[in-house]
């Protein structure tokens, strides 16, 4: 695809986890500081009893080896156990491949050294400079994830670029504004029942905001129960106000909107949102319904970060 104004990683996403990545990274109990030590960390968490720690321990004094050598040397801790301790220490949380407390979509927060999470990763660097850079954001930190057709991967590309974001040490809080075929509340597996339509209708408060424990600094906003006038509910100066308040509460806004060419209401959004960022899929999308939208976006003033392409 073509690049609006200036071009994103190309977005590559795996169907399988690779034999040769390691499935460590343990699911999080709760947020350890980086003063813990490795054994404080592995006991807090069941890895490791206190008995065994404290022998460790001790023969970590007799012999001047590191901790993990010697945990591995006695058949206590595995490598797996060691780099997940690690992993806490630098509060750089992932879930292990076996976890199922979120749906398997969310590479980021399972594959964490899959290529589709490095080029996550390349992508939130270029959206850190061109967008959400303190310094030249223009008090703005909101960003709309668009395309024109359904099955371009906005939600799977909202979703990831959210966790990668929140791994960063950014607050960061997703918002499902398709309420048409929402797709974040099956993702995150959270009830759909309040969300943004009920919080735009005036039926609830910021109640509806979850906060994923899992992983520390993200949230997420679900569609909530499908209403019959979506774009109606987005145009209204409540949606401005939602957003002006939300913003002020989290260093970063990802929004997933509806698919550009089916719904009305994407333009809205992205406008709202002040900036977006365009997808495309490779053998799939149309270059005159790209070319369209971008048009269409320009003329409402949104400002087009940037263009990616989904190739899977």
């Amino acid at each position: 695809m073509k690049p609006v104004s200036g071009s994103v990683p190309t977005i590559k996403r795996s169907q399988t986890t690779n034999p040769g990545e390691p499935a460590f990274f343990g699911r999080a109990q709760a947020v350890i500081g980086s003063d813990s030590s490795i054994g404080a960390i592995l006991v807090d968490t069941g890895r490791l009893s206190s008995e065994n720690a404290e022998r460790i321990l001790r023969l970590q004094i007799e012999q001047g080896k590191r901790f993990g050598d010697t945990a591995i040397e006695l058949g206590l801790l595995t490598e797996d156990d060691i780099r997940f301790a690690l992993s806490r220490q630098f509060n750089n949380l992932y879930l292990p491949v076996g976890d199922n407390s979120l749906n398997d979509q969310l590479v980021a927060a399972y594959k964490p050294l899959s290529p589709v999470v490095e080029n996550l990763r390349a992508l939130r660097s270029q959206l850190m400079l061109r967008w959400f850079d303190a310094e030249t954001r223009h008090n703005a930190n909101t960003l709309a994830i668009v395309s024109p057709a359904i099955g371009e991967g906005r939600s799977f590309i909202a979703a990831n670029l959210a966790i990668v974001f929140s791994q960063l040490g950014e607050r960061t809080l997703l918002i499902d504004a398709d309420m048409r075929m929402p797709r974040q509340y099956e993702l995150f597996k959270l009830g759909n029942n309040a969300g943004l339509s009920g919080m735009l209708a005036g039926r609830i408060g910021t109640e509806a905001i979850a906060h994923v424990s899992l992983l520390p600094g993200l949230s997420v906003l679900p569609a909530g129960a499908v209403p019959p006038n979506p774009q109606e509910l987005l145009g209204r100066p409540r949606f401005t106000q939602l957003l002006q308040t939300l913003t002020r509460d989290f260093d970063i806004v990802i929004i997933d909107t509806p698919a550009a060419s089916e719904c009305a209401e994407t333009q809205t959004i992205a406008a709202r949102a002040g900036a977006a960022l365009v997808l495309a899929r490779k053998n799939h999308s149309s270059m005159q319904e790209i070319t369209q939208l971008t048009r269409n976006l320009q003329q409402t003033g949104t400002t087009i970060v940037g263009s990616a392409l989904n190739d899977f």
